[in-house]
């Protein structure tokens, strides 16, 4: 459910915002949460509106707060885009930090900090779905380390309300590897044709390689589980890269769930 208005919410509403859907750098003044030009219909109309799904806590473990925030951006056409946005305390004042965009119309769950990383539940639209009416549920975190903000897991559910969830067991966050990277773990749905897909990226977010992972599962949209090992091939040692396990649809491509895992080649 939205946060309650408290007086660091109130603080945060009145923050500097940089603009996220424009080309060129661009921050405004939020005043009560909106800021506002030009009129309706014009070239140079801009409203933007600060929602009620605000967090606040640590994100980055160093026992201060940050604060993450629903933002949407108009420009006068039927878009209204939404970004997750994130502000730390800079000499007593929220300061902008970083964002990611959510979806153009999004209906928003729910927002909250927990264990360190953000938690987002909102439901989005599908490829070739119709603007006005998102129907894809979704639910994902995040985590934010050096001003930078990456999704580690993400959701979607089946029309009938099933969650398509990936889960590593194996190796742990923060795990030393050497040439390569002997994973497991499961799937509460079975992939098409039992193939998932890993990426390899470095902190900067270059992929560095991806292939495939095979299933093994009873039957199609079956729990299925996975346990392989990947090559990291020309990755330099000292390195800290993110590994990410896809399910991927077959139809458009669409990410339909993920899991991930931050270790450190030796």
């Amino acid at each position: 459910t939205p946060t309650a208005i408290s007086e660091e919410v109130t603080q945060l509403r009145n923050a500097q915002y940089q603009l996220g859907a424009t080309d060129a750098l661009q921050i405004v003044q939020l005043t009560d949460g909106t800021f506002e030009q030009g009129t309706p219909g014009s070239d140079q109309f801009m409203s933007i509106l600060m929602t009620d799904f605000v967090a606040i806590g640590d994100l980055n473990g160093d026992n201060t707060e940050e604060a993450v925030a629903l933002i949407s951006e108009n420009y006068s056409g039927t878009g209204v885009f939404v970004f997750l946005t994130i502000y730390s305390q800079v000499d007593g004042t929220w300061t902008f930090q970083t964002s990611t965009m959510v979806d153009d119309r999004p209906q928003l769950n729910a927002l909250a900090i927990e264990n360190n990383q953000i938690f987002l539940d909102a439901v989005i639209h599908a490829i070739d779905e119709p603007m006005c009416c998102p129907t894809l549920r979704t639910t994902r975190r995040y985590r934010f380390v050096d001003n930078l903000v990456d999704m580690i897991d993400y959701t979607t559910f089946t029309p009938d309300g099933r969650p398509r969830t990936i889960l590593i067991e194996s190796p742990a966050d923060g795990s030393e590897v050497f040439t390569s990277v002997p994973i497991r773990g499961q799937v509460a749905i079975a992939p098409f044709e039992n193939n998932l897909v890993y990426r390899i990226y470095d902190l900067s977010g270059i992929e560095l390689s991806a292939g495939p992972i095979a299933v093994s599962g009873p039957d199609l949209g079956a729990p299925g589980t996975f346990d392989t090992i990947i090559p990291l091939g020309n990755v330099l040692s000292g390195a800290i890269i993110r590994v990410e396990v896809q399910d991927l649809s077959a139809a458009d491509g669409s990410l339909l769930a993920m899991d991930s895992v931050e270790l450190v080649v030796k």
